[in-house]
């Protein structure tokens, strides 16, 4: 058991949230009961996501997404109202880190997924000011079907590729769900793919024109990880229990 002030506190020193400029607010978003015991975890902190908390009696909720995105409607109506009216009519709280959840070396979604694949991690690009959120890493050459057919099988989902690199990968550049945009960051570094969750319109043609190849893996599947190997940290650290709900999303 701990008490939901001290594990705030921790998740925000461990994930080092201050050091990020983020869409959001990270840590606490919604307070509840004082003392946390059982956690459940998810992608989406989605109406579907707390009433399967409720249903297993959780203290908290960890997410990846959670609320009060930057210059979305601040009015508490509709789906925000009922949202937030079963996490305070329960007294649940919600924890909620976006980019700094991403960037984590040990429990981010970059990390998670890096291994998942079977990539070794040889650093980060960076970007501006922002912490680099894209990591990038090597593998035994390996084909590029062959290597859509470990993402497709790790994640349990068809993604989409852009067939439009060499004929054998060795360097792969990745940043999870909505990371499309950091795709000229791979070429400048002459990686052979890259990989995010989503994929926009210019993304195709940018792979084509720059001769990488480009994996979709989906938004919501490659961030699926992150979250999970925090909360395990915490059953040892707190002891206090866990479960990973999997609400799921197509995109």
């Amino acid at each position: 058991m701990v008490s939901i002030q001290e594990l705030t506190r921790y998740l925000d020193s461990v994930l080092q949230t201050e050091r990020f400029k983020d869409y959001c607010p990270n840590g606490l978003q919604v307070e509840g009961r004082d003392r946390v015991e059982h956690i459940v975890t998810g992608v989406t902190a989605s109406q579907a996501l707390l009433k399967a908390a409720h249903a297993r009696n959780a203290d908290a909720v960890l997410v990846h997404h959670g609320y009060f995105w930057k210059n979305e409607d601040p009015r508490i109506t509709g789906i925000k109202r009922a949202r937030l009216a079963m996490l305070l009519q329960n007294d649940i709280n919600l924890l909620a880190y976006h980019l700094p959840l991403d960037a984590h070396p040990d429990f981010g979604n970059n990390a998670q997924l890096g291994r998942l694949l079977g990539i070794q991690v040889d650093g980060t690009l960076q970007a501006g000011e922002q912490v680099a959120c894209v990591s990038y890493g090597h593998l035994e050459a390996t084909s590029p079907a062959a290597f859509k057919e470990r993402i497709d099988s790790a994640l349990q989902r068809d993604c989409i590729h852009v067939d439009a690199g060499p004929d054998k990968i060795t360097t792969v550049g990745w940043c999870t769900g909505a990371g499309q945009g950091f795709i000229e960051q791979a070429v400048d570094a002459n990686l052979d793919a890259y990989i995010s969750g989503e994929i926009s319109e210019p993304t195709a043609h940018i792979a084509r024109e720059a001769k990488i190849h480009y994996f979709a893996a989906g938004h919501h599947a490659t961030e699926r990880y992150g979250v999970q190997a925090l909360a395990r940290h915490l059953e040892q650290k707190f002891d206090i229990g866990h479960e990973f709900v999997d609400i799921d999303n197509p995109a």
